[in-house]
């Protein structure tokens, strides 16, 4: 398979299906923006409805998400998986991912995935700080979650562990801590979440009484700033960095408090730009006038900053700023040099 093929998932949400539990910050019908059961029906018309308009040679999986989806009962599983295998024996689509909690994995779960094409599992990790999870209400230790992705990983497919930023209890080396635990145990790919306040949660509770205070956006982007790195280094893919941007949450519906941002990685990816233009800026002579700056195409826009914010930066401080594209860099590497 070719490294630049471009890959996608088919998603199907299944909010609330499944979880006895309410978490303090969920309402999982607003953070997914649905609230219709699966039918077969459903889940083939959601499957051939995108599989119409993808591009040619763009590998494709079905992912499950929203719901507690080894919560349903076996038969249930069985049902919805049955539907999305007939996909990937036709070769249309390469095979399924699915959400979860880590409480609702056991021996006869993961033989069943494994049994209809399911590649990765993504458990609602949250914290693998055992006193957030406590005041989170997640009804689960961190040592289950380890149990967990050991089934997971034992069976041949991989592990994805979602956590959350500014839970009540959290700190940023809290977070920290859980990102490098999620690395050393062995995920292979993660989501980063801010906790936001939406409505019809025990959390909007907590908030109105003044128990609870949502970290800031500046705050959130501090934060979340420490954490690509360390995944990035131990091999974890970052699927996505902030909330899916439903319409109740750009509209301020359901939404009412906390670092709620339409390209929040874009934000966080231009403060590390930033840092490391920083850094960089430091160590040239103070009579400079005139620099440039290389980077990767890919970090072009993060160098350049969201809404051109560390370009802007830098023209404060220099007279002359120029950017430019250096095939011979990767990543988020840069150089900040004079102009001669």
């Amino acid at each position: 398979m070719s490294l630049k093929q471009r890959h996608s998932t088919i998603p199907i949400f299944m909010p609330e299906m499944a979880c006895p539990f309410r978490c303090i910050y969920c309402n999982q019908t607003v953070i997914t923006g649905s609230s219709q059961q699966l039918s077969d029906a459903a889940v083939m018309k959601t499957i051939e409805t995108y599989l119409a308009t993808q591009r040619d040679g763009s590998v494709v999986q079905v992912g499950f998400f929203g719901g507690t989806f080894t919560g349903l009962p076996l038969a249930e599983q069985e049902r919805l998986l049955r539907v999305v295998s007939e996909y990937v024996e036709r070769g249309l689509v390469e095979g399924v991912t699915l959400s979860t909690r880590p409480d609702y994995i056991d021996a006869e779960r993961v033989a069943l995935l494994r049994r209809y094409h399911v590649g990765n599992v993504e458990l609602g990790v949250q914290s693998l700080d055992d006193e957030v999870l406590q005041q989170t209400r997640r009804g689960y230790t961190a040592r289950q979650v380890y149990a967990a992705a050991e089934l997971i990983q034992h069976s041949g497919m991989e592990v994805g562990m979602q956590m959350m930023i500014g839970l009540p209890g959290d700190t940023s080396n809290k977070a920290l801590q859980t990102a490098q635990k999620i690395v050393a145990a062995g995920a292979t790919n993660t989501r980063i979440y801010p906790t936001l306040v939406v409505k019809d949660t025990a959390l909007e509770a907590l908030w109105r009484r003044g128990e609870y205070t949502p970290l800031s956006l500046d705050e959130a982007v501090q934060w979340t700033k420490r954490l690509l790195p360390v995944f990035e280094a131990g091999g974890v893919r970052v699927l996505r960095v902030g909330l899916h941007p439903t319409e109740g949450f750009i509209s301020g519906a359901d939404y009412l408090a906390g670092p709620f941002h339409v390209s929040f990685r874009e934000l966080v990816e231009s403060a590390m730009a930033h840092d490391a233009l920083e850094a960089a800026a430091n160590q040239l002579p103070k009579d400079i006038h005139a620099v440039e700056v290389r980077t990767s195409r890919e970090n072009m826009n993060a160098a350049v900053g969201y809404g051109g914010s560390n370009k802007r930066w830098l023209q404060e401080r220099y007279s002359t700023v120029r950017f430019t594209v250096d095939d011979s860099l990767a990543g988020r590497n840069m150089s900040l040099a004079p102009i001669q």
